[in-house]
């Protein structure tokens, strides 16, 4: 598989088939990037648990912290990995010894290591490096466009909700790279 550009059906594929993911790495300091992951994924519907063996036994966000992924007593559908490059195969290795095993590996952004990808592939799973879940659900389900992200369209003006209440966004529609949806085309061509 090409790790440089992953296609939008691939990534959408593997967030609305996983469930429960394991985050290696998870923080319980709330200005770290993996907190904001966690939490952000958790209020989406996913399963999360966090693994870090310095906060084994605490717990972050509700949620039981486990030292290691052969700690957790649960399937793990996917291994979020919150750590440097040259730790990932050590994770991969110890996913492998899982029963069941993790169907998916999942490296944050800047970690790409291609051995534990390799071998995270010739067992079976797939594979994601250089990406993060939260950036990509947000992009995928327009949640960033939602909010003004990526729109192309500068405004002072508040969003209008549809149906009054909380929008939920879904993954389960195709999107446009750049998260362009109705809504922006259509306020695109209000403003030309």
């Amino acid at each position: 598989m090409n790790h440089d550009h992953y296609d939008d059906n691939y990534i959408r594929g593997i967030l609305n088939t996983v469930k429960t993911i394991a985050m290696v790495g998870a923080s319980a300091k709330d200005n770290r990037p993996s907190y904001f992951a966690f939490k952000y994924l958790g209020e989406r519907g996913y399963n999360m648990i966090p693994i870090n063996p310095g906060l084994a036994g605490k717990e972050l966000l509700g949620r039981k912290i486990y030292a290691k992924l052969s700690d957790v007593p649960e399937p793990i559908d996917m291994v979020d990995i919150f750590r440097a490059a040259n730790y990932a195969l050590p994770i991969v290795q110890e996913a492998l010894t899982l029963n069941p095993r993790p169907r998916v590996i999942w490296m944050q952004l800047t970690i790409r290591n291609d051995e534990a990808a390799a071998l995270a592939e010739q067992n079976g799973m797939k594979v994601v490096m250089n990406r993060c879940p939260k950036i990509e659900y947000g992009r995928l389900s327009s949640e960033i466009g939602w909010i003004g992200v990526n729109s192309r369209i500068l405004s002072s003006k508040r969003a209008k909700l549809l149906g009054g209440g909380v929008q939920r966004m879904s993954l389960s529609r195709p999107t446009l790279a750049g998260g362009s949806t109705g809504a922006t085309d259509r306020a695109s061509r209000e403003n030309s």
